[in-house]
């Protein structure tokens, strides 16, 4: 199973303290007992712990990577490293529990999510919470539709990935010389091009290695 730890500390003295120290040998010996992976500790360095979410940079990437990656778990020393003001570390829970997020306190080793959850009041708040992130979902597609339709209207291109002629017209320029056929031998396969592109490290837009696929895609689309 893998984990995120979460850690905190509250003034820009405590930074280079032994407060991020103590916090994860606390993490990381739960998480060894408990079977949990460590995948990556996110520090959070001089936020009060009366700061909500949008108040924490740290947080905010946490909970972007973990929508992103699939890893559900965050394990934090203690529930004041969340947050120490009980309505703020009550609106973090909810905001967690909200997400699929289990929240564990190492110290207590307790499950908070699971905890959370059993109360019928703080479980009502959580589905309502869910409700007004669709809701809000909703509204930001609805609002980019719109915007794209302004663009489309003026002859702006808006959607989709960006091509290899607007960001790395180098690629192009290389793909050809290495595709043209020399005046003896083979032209290149679209296997060997790829491999050659990336002995030079070059990459696709997306920053990956290239493949026959991809590379097979781009001269087709030279056509």
């Amino acid at each position: 199973m893998q984990a995120f730890g979460y850690v905190r500390v509250s003034g820009k003295g405590q930074v280079d303290g032994d407060g991020f120290t103590r916090q994860e040998e606390t993490i990381t010996s739960y998480a060894e007992k408990a079977g949990y992976q460590i995948v990556r500790f996110f520090r959070e360095e001089g936020v009060s712990g009366t700061k909500g979410e949008l108040d924490r940079p740290v947080f905010q990437e946490m909970m972007e990577e973990v929508l992103r990656n699939g890893v559900k778990t965050i394990i934090v020393e203690r529930l004041d490293r969340l947050a120490r003001e009980y309505r703020v570390q009550e609106s973090l829970l909810i905001y967690l529990a909200s997400k699929d997020v289990i929240l564990i306190n190492a110290s207590t080793e307790e499950n908070v999510t699971e905890a959370v959850q059993s109360d019928p009041m703080k479980k009502a708040l959580i589905q309502i919470q869910g409700i007004f992130a669709e809701l809000e979902k909703s509204l930001l597609v609805k609002k980019l539709r719109k915007a794209r339709e302004r663009k489309r209207e003026q002859g702006e291109k808006c959607e989709g990935r960006k091509s290899y002629a607007e960001v790395k017209p180098e690629i192009l320029e290389e793909i050809r010389a290495l595709r043209r056929k020399p005046r003896k031998g083979k032209r290149l396969t679209y296997q060997e091009i790829a491999v050659r592109l990336n002995e030079k490290g070059l990459t696709t837009v997306g920053g990956k290695p290239f493949t026959a696929t991809n590379v097979g895609k781009i001269i087709f689309g030279m056509k």
